[in-house]
């Protein structure tokens, strides 16, 4: 993947582990409390590395209904 290049994942899709949504365009964005490239929270971008697999899927569905609201509202 490339830096800047967006992660997409389905969580349903259990025949994979899940990915990180780092794309390395790590910038807070003060407004929505959310990471710029990734769409994470603060707290959920400090729990990805030691988060479990239902824990990552979790937060994969989260940073799909934030998109779907920013990107297709």
């Amino acid at each position: 993947m490339m830096s800047g290049e967006l992660v997409v994942f389905d969580p349903q899709d259990t025949g994979v582990a899940a990915p990180s949504p780092c794309i390395s365009v790590c910038e807070m964005d003060e407004r929505s409390g959310l990471c710029a490239g990734c769409q994470r929270n603060i707290n959920e971008i400090v729990s990805w590395g030691s988060a479990g697999e239902s824990a990552r899927r979790t937060i994969w569905r989260a940073i799909n209904q934030r998109r779907d609201a920013l990107f297709d509202g």
